[in-house]
């Protein structure tokens, strides 16, 4: 919570006189992962407006777009997301670039989840055995986990030994490596951490992993505190020539990258 603070009194501090700049509300992994770190500056280089990252769990992202303390978000829970665009919050949404989630664990795989036949049952395997760790923040990742224990027809609540950190995907990575619990992640965060890790990948590949990640610009008839223009200017550069194959060559030490970027734009919820 402190350091959402931290991050969130630094955004909204006065901007360098005479640069124009946008607060963009977003979810760890786009941060964690290091691709903003090459998004932004390409993006300010080329329109000469700043962006200022706030990295939170979609949940909160989300809520910063509700209450207009953000001028665009970038999140990855599309049912989250509609409730907001039907509340007139937000608008312009844009369909980024998307990757996997993967459900990682001990490499002993002692709830042999990795020999069931989907990710769902995967998780009602885990839940049988127990030993799972949560992001428990309302992030996108911690929206996808709750959807396939409701899949597997598992209450959280009833899984042993289910812990939530309610900390970032890099800290509950870290977190489940010490316990040697099974958490689910996105790839982008899993492949940057994972020479620190003591994990393996247990479940991937399935369609319910699939992870899609949004633009939205927050609506200026209802917050007109907001900057739309240049927020506008922002989500269009990612799905531009220039984003989309930043995107697509932003890669690890694997050489493969972390993210894909949507060939065509299409509407987001």
């Amino acid at each position: 919570m402190r350091r959402f603070l931290l991050l969130l009194v630094l955004a909204l501090a006065p901007p360098v006189p005479g640069a124009e700049s946008i607060i963009l509300a977003t979810t760890t992994s786009t941060q964690d992962s290091g691709l903003l770190d090459v998004l932004t500056p390409a993006f300010t280089a080329e329109t000469g407006i700043e962006v200022k990252v706030i990295a939170v769990g979609t949940g909160a992202a989300l809520k910063m777009g509700g209450r207009g303390d953000a001028d665009a978000v970038l999140v990855h829970a599309p049912e989250a997301e509609q409730v907001y665009v039907d509340r007139g919050d937000l608008i312009d949404g844009t369909a980024v670039m998307h990757n996997e989630f993967v459900i990682v664990g001990p490499a002993e795989d002692p709830a042999r989840a990795r020999s069931e036949s989907g990710a769902i049952a995967a998780m009602a395997a885990i839940a049988r055995h127990g030993g799972f760790v949560s992001r428990g923040d309302d992030s996108g990742t911690h929206k996808k986990e709750l959807e396939l224990w409701h899949a597997a027809g598992v209450d959280p609540a009833t899984v042993p030994r289910r812990e939530e950190t309610g900390q970032g995907m890099g800290s509950t990575l870290i977190i489940a490596s010490e316990n040697q619990g099974y958490t689910l992640t996105d790839t982008s965060t899993w492949r940057v951490l994972r020479p620190k890790l003591e994990l393996t990948v247990i479940f991937s590949g399935d369609p319910p992993l699939f992870n899609p990640y949004h633009a939205h610009v927050i609506n200026p008839a209802k917050h007109p505190r907001v900057k739309h223009d240049s927020a506008r200017k922002f989500v269009d550069f990612l799905v531009s020539e220039n984003g989309r194959a930043l995107i697509a060559g932003y890669r690890v030490d694997d050489g493969k990258p972390l993210f894909t970027p949507h060939q065509h734009t299409a509407p987001a919820p």
